[in-house]
Parts: C-alpha cells; structure tokens; sequence
C-alpha cells in the first residue's frame, strides 16, 4: 500500500493509531487491538519511503536532520480524511512511524459517553481543571470536548498550547488561537509565559511536564485564567501527588496551599473493553470542595477516596464507582470492571 492507501484505509476503518515498523507489516490499532494489515513485513528501505512521504505531505523540509537525531513529532492533514500525529524514532537502526489518527469533525460528548459534569467544568472562570489519564486513554478528546463547549457557549480567548496540534477548533463565540511547541513557540514555558500577555480567557496547556510549567499554569489560574492541562497519571489522588512531588522538598508546602486555593476539578479517565467490542470510558470526578481544599493542604491526598464518595451530590466519582456503574447498565463485564479497579477486592464484594 502507498502512504495515502494506508492513510485512507486508517479513516475508514476508525483506527486509532497507525503503525509502519520494519520487521512487522502495516499495523492498525482498532478499539484498543493491533491489527496487522498484510502478512507482508516492511522492509526497512519501505519505511524511509514512508517517512519520505510523510515529510513530503506534511511540508516540512527538516527530514535529515531529524532521522540523524532519531525522533520527531508533528502533525499533518490529508484534506478531505483527517489529521495525524506523527511520531518518527529509529529502532534496530531502521525508522519507524507511529501515527495517531485525529478525524476533522470535533467529537460529541454524548456519543463518546463524557459524563455532562464533566462538560459543566467548561463553566468555571478561572482556576486549574486536570483532565489525567495514561497514554491513549482519551484525554485530548475529552479536552477537546471541553474547549468546543466553552468556545459554543461563552465569549473570549482561547489559547492552546499543544504539541503538537491535534483537533482543529473554528472562531466560534470565542477566538480560539492554537499554537503548536517548536512551530509556533519555542516551549511551553516561553509560550505560556508570552500567553499571559496576550490576553487569554481561558488557556489550555498540552502536558504540564517539568516544574517551572506547572509553576506558570499555577500563578496563572491564580491571576483569574481557567487554565486545562493534562498529567499521565491515572486517579486524582495521584495527580496530586504527581505536581507537589515534581518540586524541590522546600518549595512543596507552597505549591500544595498555592493547589489548594487554585484547583477546580481532576478528571481521571481509562478505556476500558466494551462487552459487546470497542471500548468504553470510565472516569474518575473529584471536584475542589472546601473539604478536597483542606485535605490538599494538609497532605491527606490518602483521604481524597473517602471525600469523592460522600460527594456524589456535587457531581464526584470514584473509578470504582464508574466501573460498577458501567457492568449494571450492561456496558462491561465484572471481569473487566475487577481487572481495572482501583480496588480489587472492594469492588469484588459488590459485584
């Protein structure tokens, strides 16, 4: 197959990711399984040719100084297919692509199950909402979500800082300006940093990754931005944990009572297998009350569980909750539910 046959067959048949390793033929992760393509193996003479193609298709003029570097992230459009992002690294001394594939349209919430409080965050006027999650899990799509209901519904100025650029959003009610790191900006920090100047309503932040990002995200949902990241981790508790641990131990009380004035929300999602195929999501809602405030403060993240339970009527759910809501309306087994809980042997009791 050429590159664009690969490209189009990815669309139609709603992968998720697109791999083109030496060794293996053309793979396509579909709801979560890799489904090879062929049982023709790529040589590694016909990965350089992919990634020829791919440069080719995405305008750029840097392929060589980046196969002799050995990675390189970007994205590009097909017209009239969709986006993908490109991941290119060398492994065994060959190049190797991974491509995730992103559709033009802006998903629905509604299809893609994204709880309706979870789209009520997009209501807040400032502060830090944190959507958490491990790779592949969903999380740009639920922030995407996100963003397309604040810029329906709410006038202003959008910022994204991503990398790279992934979903698409149209000037709707809102202005929407995305930049994409080393193509638009140098980083995060001198993007988000020139950010604040460019008189932003709200500011989503791709990954808060090192410490003098998170620090700027920080001071700026402090200064009455909303500010939406994403963190690799997979619970609320943990995302806690995650920032005050990124800085040194003398700075940790400042940036927990700095987190506690400032946090609105963490949303922690998973994907999870459907019972009747796909796949389908869970997620974990812990919003700031003034109980979630004082615990973060006094680094109790341990007490955060026992908080989302009782907080049900603010719209607060434990993973495990999620789960086991998901096996009664029929959309997962038991066994699924058991194999990603948090708490094997409690949600094993109830089930």
């Amino acid at each position: 197959m050429n590159l664009e046959q690969v490209l189009k067959n990815a669309v139609a048949k709603n992968a998720s990711d697109i791999f083109l390793v030496a060794g293996c033929p053309v793979g396509f992760k579909i709801d979560g399984c890799l489904v090879r393509q062929s049982d023709e193996n790529l040589m590694p003479d016909d990965t350089y040719e992919y990634v020829k193609g791919i440069y080719a298709l995405a305008k750029r003029s840097d392929m060589e100084r980046h196969i002799e570097e050995g990675d390189d992230d970007f994205s590009f459009s097909l017209p009239g297919e969709g986006r993908f992002r490109v991941n290119l690294y060398k492994q065994r001394g060959s190049l190797a692509v991974i491509m995730r594939v992103v559709h033009f349209d802006l998903p629905d919430h509604n299809k893609l199950g994204i709880p309706e409080s979870v789209m009520e965050l997009g209501k807040k006027s400032g502060g830090l909402v944190l959507v958490t999650g491990p790779a592949g899990s969903g999380k740009s799509t639920t922030l995407a979500c996100l963003i397309d209901r604040i810029n329906k519904t709410r006038e202003g100025h959008i910022m994204t800082l991503e990398d790279p650029i992934e979903f698409l959003h149209r000037h709707n009610r809102c202005i929407v300006s995305q930049r994409e790191i080393s193509i638009d900006t140098q980083d995060y920090v001198t993007g988000l940093k020139s950010a604040l100047r460019q008189s932003p309503d709200v500011i989503f932040i791709g990954e808060m990754r090192d410490p003098e990002t998170i620090n700027i995200a920080i001071t700026a949902a402090e200064t009455g931005h909303l500010v939406l990241s994403t963190l690799h981790t997979l619970g609320a508790a943990n995302a806690i944990d995650r920032i005050i641990d990124a800085f040194p131990p003398a700075q940790q009380n400042q940036v927990r009572v700095q987190l506690s004035m400032v946090l609105q929300a963490v949303v922690s999602q998973q994907l999870v297998p459907g019972k009747d195929g796909g796949r389908v999501p869970a997620f974990e809602i812990m919003t700031a009350t003034n109980a979630v405030r004082n615990l973060i403060r006094e680094s109790k993240m341990h007490q955060l569980e026992s908080i989302m339970h009782s907080g049900m009527a603010q719209g607060m759910k434990t993973m495990d909750n999620s789960l086991m809501e998901l096996v009664r309306q029929g959309k997962i087994t038991r066994d699924t539910a058991l194999m990603h809980s948090f708490n094997y042997e409690a949600v094993k009791r109830v089930i």
